[in-house]
């Protein structure tokens, strides 16, 4: 059985974020030996939205490919190359007519590996539905291999459980992001998919959810809106690393990792 080790890091935020990106994944690399890097990277710059020249500075760390969410198009010139940029996801649940891709399939040694980008819609933006759209997006990548990824980009833990179990057997992993706190639930659930609600942060370890403190803090005490932006400082780098079997397509392990400058 050929197993395949796919590494999946959470949010990527601003300058902290890359950087921890830089330094931790030659380490997670080297000793969970992994075949594919998918990170969420829609707060690659600045905390907010994805640059051309930042998603390159993430490509070149060793990223393969780029999920997203609701901060996609945070930075408008997104929308001049997202469109030729096949390493770069947003949510397939966007109207089909945005730019881009909500999936794609890549090849990994002498296997391919379907990934999907969805985005929730409790407490978000009213998008199509998510579990109508990752079974449209499944029927075609079942075409091609049994070895699929869902970054499941939502806010309420319920719907990402939700999404777990409606995927459970159809794909190889349902990872959620967003919320930039990673869960303590990483399970295999019963059909062989691989779960958790949550893979957490990579950026600045003193902050609220990677922002300048000074900042969220000022939001939520005065209720009065506040331009935010990433903190800096010593960071942290959270992941889980999946182990599938290459031939069916399930999950045989999944295990968060964490590392943390001292």
């Amino acid at each position: 059985m050929k197993e395949l080790s796919i590494l999946f890091i959470g949010d990527i935020v601003g300058k902290t974020g890359r950087r921890m990106v830089k330094t931790f994944l030659p380490l997670a690399k080297g000793e969970y030996k992994i075949d594919l890097v998918i990170a969420n990277g829609e707060n690659l710059a600045g905390g907010f939205g994805i640059t051309r020249e930042k998603a390159e500075e993430i490509f070149n760390s060793g990223v393969n490919i780029i999920t997203s969410g609701n901060h996609i198009w945070d930075k408008k010139e997104i929308l001049n190359f997202i469109e030729n940029e096949p390493r770069i996801l947003r949510p397939a649940n966007f109207p089909d007519q945005v730019p881009g891709r909500g999936s794609t399939l890549v090849n990994v040694n002498s296997f391919k590996v379907g990934i999907i980008n969805l985005q929730g819609r409790i407490f978000m933006e009213p998008i199509n539905s998510p579990f109508e759209i990752a079974i449209r997006e499944i029927e075609k990548i079942k075409k091609e291999t049994n070895i699929i990824i869902v970054d499941f980009h939502g806010e309420a833990t319920s719907e990402k459980t939700a999404m777990g179990w409606f995927l459970d057997g159809k794909v190889s992993a349902v990872i959620g992001t967003h919320t930039h706190v990673m869960t303590a639930d990483e399970k295999i659930l019963p059909n062989g998919t691989a779960y958790i609600t949550d893979v957490g942060m990579t950026g600045a370890k003193d902050s609220v959810i990677g922002i300048k403190k000074e900042l969220a803090l000022t939001r939520f005490l005065k209720s009065i809106p506040q331009r935010l932006e990433a903190e800096n400082g010593k960071g942290i780098f959270s992941a889980v690393v999946i182990k599938i079997d290459s031939l069916s397509g399930k999950a045989l392990e999944i295990k968060r990792i964490f590392f943390e400058e001292t």
